[in-house]
């Protein structure tokens, strides 16, 4: 807690003509200020020379800047040795409200009195130094993860890269040749796998150890004890962060029957691929070269029944595979039923290039592959562009099968994590992630995810994927060694903190937390990981005791800027309602729709929290019994298509939601003073419809009875 704290109010930006900053100032004494000031322009050189001068003539430990939205001018005002609390003067009153009205001005004072409340129940977060081995665990040995482990020794880390196989290489071994990475079409390269083995290999930085797998994976970033398994036995090894770059394996074709696997002359992309490798592409049931092929696109991908999702490559590699038929004889005939050529970028040349070698496009559905005389194949399709249907007599069939994370079908990691061994997967079994603004996260802090493991990709993808991915394992530990937070709350130093005594082992902490921050001992009581922790406040939401702290963030803090606010009786016809914000997608709409020039109600009063998962329900008690009128909640959309950066922090709270009931009821109030709504960083124009029409609902209820 501040025990001095100064305000300073900034009149520029329109804020000194919406309302009397004297009164805004004499507010600010009244609720405690040693000193309060106002300045043109506090973002200046001039006006930060002004709070800084009385910082440390009047020795404060807190400073209220009133001024633009704490979205903006981040570094002008982080200001060491003190708690910093930015009061948002212009984007939530003066670009969005009528200058000099009493509203106006009500609004003003009372975003100063929630500034107090809120530094009442707040103190600096001190950092903890954490001691690191500054090394990374990169678990695949494949293209992927030797570009990680590249990248990652180019950056000063030790790299121990676990491969279960006896070589490096991973499925690039496999291939004959790639896909092109520019419009130079002459030929396709081959796949320059060896270089990469040779860089790994004379890089000291870099250990390769073969014929291994990861028995398990014990503690937490920065002290991972990780357990290898070989044929030779188990060995420990300490690790800081780990990339996950354990590729993928085809789907299993023995599923598609249907489409003729299991017919001698009906393969796969991949068997096919390794025929050109052997340097011998031929029919398998007598050798003989084909004198036509017919490659069936979406095997088994974009497909209910079998893997719903587009793997990306299959477009590519099908293009590519005719270019070996036509290498080795321009007259076999190509035939390709697909339902979308997908060829984005300069391999739409590669398409063009493919269609003027003769290759018969067809996009259709395969309805039957038969058996027929001397070995061929009676394939019958319907031309979907002509409806009607099509027989092509073929000597073989290529089935482009789809891309299947390895980590969907094996055990990768073994954590010794309460939430389960693996990686929480999306909802085809790639590991979760933010996927728009955090790609190569995932929910275990400090593993990231790289390559065809993270999302269908082909080689060039992989390599940039792999650089993407070391550099947040390196950043990882820098901030780590620092006691701060990594992503999405980089740098945050605050720590939670859990009074056991009052613990009740409901274990909703253990079990909520999106990260897997909290193991849990036999009786069910959390043990927590610091530097597991993204500082969510999820598990501060959760606690129906109330037992979960944060130094700069806790629920004190948000009940007293609740009770800092200044409630009119019911006469005067001016209700009250507390808009709690997560300050991620929901905030940054609320600034979006004062920058575009909205105007908004100006009987709501916002709070921000870090996530709408921090949510605690004990905040709705606490503003309907001081005469709120209701309670808004906007979060982050959530679903299949979430964009919450703390992955289910929506989800949660409305599945909390069901228990505020109970809370209303006790105060015989209606449940519609509660209100939840998901809203997305476009969704800036509806933002003033959200907040009139709940004022319009509690309108129609009545005012709140507990008013005085």
């Amino acid at each position: 807690m501040a025990e001095k704290v100064g305000c300073f109010v900034c009149t520029g930006c329109k804020i000194g003509d919406a309302v009397d900053i004297e009164q805004v100032l004499s507010v600010a004494n009244e609720s405690g200020a040693v000193v309060a000031k106002s300045h043109e322009a506090l973002c200046s050189k001039e006006g930060l020379d002004l709070i800084k001068s009385e910082i440390e003539s009047n020795e404060l430990g807190g400073v209220i800047i009133a001024a633009c939205s704490q979205r903006d001018h981040v570094d002008t005002f982080r200001l060491p040795n003190v708690f910093v609390h930015r009061a948002n003067m212009r984007e939530q009153m003066a670009w969005t409200q009528p200058p000099q009205e009493e509203d106006t001005q009500m609004l003003a004072e009372d975003i100063i009195r929630m500034g107090f409340g809120k530094l009442q129940f707040t103190d600096i977060p001190q950092p903890e130094d954490v001691e690191v081995h500054n090394r990374i665990l990169v678990v695949g040995g494949g293209v992927t993860g030797m570009s990680a482990a590249l990248n990652a020794a180019d950056a000063g880390k030790e790299v121990v890269i676990v491969e279960k196989e006896g070589e490096l290489g991973g499925f690039a071994n496999k291939l004959h040749k790639i896909f092109p990475k520019d419009l130079d079409l002459a030929a396709y390269p081959e796949p320059d796998v060896d270089a990469l083995k040779e860089k790994v290999s004379g890089n000291d930085k870099i250990t390769v150890e073969f014929n291994t797998t990861v028995a398990s994976i014990a503690g937490a970033p920065a002290k991972f004890q990780v357990e290898l398994k070989n044929g030779s036995g188990q060995k420990t090894i300490n690790a800081d962060s780990v990339v996950v770059a354990a590729g993928w394996k085809p789907y299993d074709a023995t599923k598609l029957s249907h489409l003729g696997y299991g017919k001698p002359n009906v393969v796969t992309n991949v068997e096919f691929e390794q025929m050109a490798k052997d340097g011998k592409i031929a029919r398998p049931s007598d050798g003989k070269e084909p004198e036509s092929v017919l490659f069936v696109q979406c095997a088994g991908s974009r497909d209910d029944d079998h893997l719903p999702y587009c793997s990306n490559i299959c477009c590519g590699a099908t293009l590519k595979q005719i270019t070996y038929l036509k290498d080795l004889n321009p007259e076999i005939a190509a035939y390709v039923v697909y339902k979308d050529i997908r060829a984005p970028g300069h391999y739409e040349e590669v398409y063009r290039q493919v269609q003027k070698q003769n290759a018969v496009m067809i996009k259709g559905e395969i309805e039957a592959v038969e058996e027929g005389d001397d070995g061929k194949l009676n394939v019958q399709a319907t031309d979907v562009l002509m409806n009607e249907p099509v027989f092509v007599e073929t000597d073989m069939v290529v089935l482009a099968t789809g891309m299947v994370p390895t980590t969907l079908e094996e055990d990768v990691l073994n954590l010794a994590y309460r939430q389960g061994p693996e990686l929480p997967e999306r909802e085809y079994g790639f590991p979760n992630s933010h996927f728009v603004c955090f790609p190569y996260e995932t929910q275990r802090t400090a593993i990231y995810a790289a390559g065809a493991v993270r999302m269908p990709m082909d080689l060039a993808t992989c390599i940039d994927d792999a650089a993407g991915a070391a550099a947040k394992a390196v950043q990882s530990i820098n901030l780590i060694e620092q006691g701060l937070a990594i992503h999405p709350r980089v740098g945050d130093a605050s720590l939670p903190d859990f009074n056991l005594s009052r613990c009740t082992q409901c274990k909703r902490c253990t079990e909520e937390c999106p990260f897997g921050a909290l193991n849990e001992d036999e009786k069910g009581t959390p043990q927590p990981n610091p530097t597991r922790c993204r500082r969510c406040g999820v598990c501060m939401g959760a606690c129906p005791e109330r037992i979960v702290e944060f130094p700069d963030y806790n629920i004190q803090m948000i009940s007293q800027q609740i009770k800092n606010m200044f409630v009119p009786d019911e006469f005067e016809e001016k209700p009250r309602v507390v808009c709690m914000v997560c300050e991620n997608d929901a905030m940054a709409a609320i600034d979006m729709a004062a920058k575009n020039g909205l105007k908004l109600n100006p009987f709501v009063r916002i709070i921000p929290l870090r996530c709408l998962g921090s949510f605690n329900i004990i905040w709705v008690a606490d503003a309907l019994s001081n005469g709120i009128d209701g309670v808004l909640l906007l979060g982050c959309k959530s679903g299949d298509d979430y964009q919450c950066h703390f992955i289910k922090g929506s989800e949660l709270c409305e599945t909390r939601m069901g228990n505020v009931q109970d809370t209303l009821d006790r105060l015989m109030l209606e449940s519609e003073r509660l209100r939840l709504e998901h809203v997305a960083i476009t969704d800036y124009k509806k933002i003033p419809e959200i907040f009139d029409s709940f004022l319009e609902r509690l309108e129609e209820l009545g005012p709140n009875p507990y008013k005085d």
